[in-house]
């Protein structure tokens, strides 16, 4: 892909994993897999590929943040800390490379059909329930997420760094 296109200034961190395991019976390996997965790849792939966009001074970095990042759900400790972690890191990230034309922002969706909220998606009651939360009153779809991606992917978000635009239909506002 690089030999086509050149080196890669946009990368955007969207794989996440989470076991929804009670504090109580959260194993060493558990927590940091979890951990590794959702915070350390997204850190060192970007490491890896800053340079790259350096030599441009230009670049776009987005890290998948979550609902998690601003409160707590239940079963959901590990994946929380990281999470978390992710917002701290983004705006941290942000202070050490924005200087050099690479901003770094993250997305943090609501409830959106995923791998990771099956469990939510497969019980309509439930889901509904979660649709309630939000001003908008639904759950999230993926063209949701288009908008927000290219703005922060592009040049129109040249001013835009170390920020988490949560995608939640409202949910944080209540």
């Amino acid at each position: 892909v690089s030999e086509h296109y050149g080196p890669p200034d946009i990368l955007v961190h969207a794989a996440g994993l989470n076991n929804r395991v009670h504090a109580d019976n959260i194993n060493q390996s558990e927590w940091q897999q979890i951990l590794w997965l959702n915070l350390s790849v997204p850190f060192f792939l970007s490491q890896h590929f800053v340079p790259y966009m350096k030599a441009k001074n230009w670049g776009r970095i987005v890290n998948f943040a979550s609902l998690q990042t601003f409160r707590a759900f239940p079963n959901g400790i590990s994946y929380g800390a990281s999470k978390g972690g992710i917002g701290q890191m983004t705006r941290a990230m942000a202070e050490a490379w924005s200087s050099s034309g690479i901003n770094i922002n993250a997305i943090g969706p609501g409830f959106f059909p995923t791998e990771l909220t099956e469990q939510v998606f497969n019980d309509p009651e439930r889901a509904e329930r979660n649709a309630k939360l939000t001003c908008i009153g639904r759950n999230g779809r993926y063209e949701d997420l288009n908008g927000p991606l290219l703005f922060l992917c592009s040049e129109a978000s040249v001013y835009v760094t170390g920020q988490i635009i949560m995608l939640d239909g409202g949910f944080t506002a209540k």
